[in-house]
This record gives structure tokens, sequence and C-alpha cells, in this order.
């Protein structure tokens, strides 16, 4: 079985997955925040770096998907190759960050990779305001993230609530994190094990 977390940055997914990982013993797939060789640049200088990092991000779940799919077991994933496709690159494009070139050669190559993957199970989105997320990420403390500006989180924040609303490639658990603070309290995350394990119960 394979279960995705999707949301905004600061939403909460590396913490969601951690937990849930640990509560039913799943395998974990983490975003490669470390590794990652173009996001430093990236928050420099958006324009000139859009295009290699969203490549970079497509290659790399891409593979996770395909490690996913070659080993047994159930699996929790951080962040989906939905969100870098139908989010995080469109953004760039209609800020200007990346050109329709690039943009319209970044998406055929999402297309043919998108043919020989299967979607999650279940996909857990976190919605989060932005208010909350600014204060998820200066709690983290990431030094490239201190430059993300306000209406950049708004923007995605409108497309992962336009991609949401018509997602239905499998079931979906919609976690409203200005409400649920899972984080630090166990009653939040028992009711979103509640929700999993109903989802789950009707896959078998």
């Amino acid at each position: 079985m394979h279960i995705a977390v999707a949301g905004n940055i600061g939403a909460g997914k590396t913490t969601l997955t951690t937990l849930l990982a640990k509560h039913y013993g799943w395998n974990t797939h983490f975003e490669d925040v470390e590794q990652n060789p173009y996001l430093n640049d990236f928050y420099e200088d958006m324009q000139r770096w859009s295009f290699n990092l969203q490549v970079y991000y497509l290659n790399s779940r891409f593979t996770q998907i395909q490690e996913i799919k070659e080993n047994p077991g159930n699996v929790i994933q951080d962040r989906t190759i939905y969100e870098d496709a139908y989010i995080f690159a469109p953004n760039l494009h209609s800020m200007g960050l990346m050109t329709t070139r690039d943009f319209e050669n970044y998406f055929s190559l999402f297309n043919l990779l998108e043919s020989f993957i299967a979607a999650p199970d279940v996909l857990i989105y976190l919605k989060a305001s932005v208010p909350t997320l600014v204060n998820q990420i200066q709690k983290r403390g990431r030094e490239y993230e201190e430059s993300i500006r306000l209406d950049y989180l708004k923007r995605l924040n409108e497309r992962y609530e336009a991609w949401i609303s018509t997602y239905d490639k499998g079931k979906l658990i919609i976690i409203d994190v200005d409400d649920n603070n899972f984080h630090e309290n166990a009653d939040d995350l028992g009711k979103i094990i509640q929700a999993i394990d109903a989802e789950i119960n009707g896959l078998f």
C-alpha cells in the first residue's frame, strides 16, 4: 500500500509522515532537502534555476515511485510527483519565473513519466492558512526558506486548493492544520489515524 502526504511548504508533511510511519510501522520516503543541489540557488535566483529545480524534483520523485513499486510492504511518501507538475511548476510559469518553452518541455516530460506510474492508494492533504505556514516555517528555521515571500505561499495555497478540488486518482483525506495540531497533540494525531483507518479498511 502506498500512502502519500501532500501540502504546501511548512504544512507539516515530514512531521506527519514520521509520526504515521512510527504508528503503523510503514516504510518512509522523504523529500530530499539536504542533498538537493539546486535549492539554495533557486531561492537566491528563482528565474535562473526554476527549470533545473523542477526537473531535479521530477526525476527524484519518479525514482522514488519506482522504488516504492519494487519494494513490498506499506510505504508513506512525503510529497507527491503531482504537486510539482500541478502546483510548483505552473506557479513559477505564471509568475514569469519559468519561460513558456521550459514549462511546456517540463510538462511533456511529466506526462510521459506519469504514464508509467500509479497514484497513491490514499492521499493525505494538509490544508493550512498562510499565517500557519509562516509560523511553522519560522519554527524550523531553515536558512534558505527565510526569503520565501508571503505572496508566493498564497499563490501556492490557491493552486493546492484548485488541484485538490478535482483530485480523483485515489482516496483522499483532507486535514485542516489550522484546527489540528498533530505535532504536539496526541488526540489530534488520533483523529488523523482514525480517518486513515476508515479509508484503509475500505481498500480491502
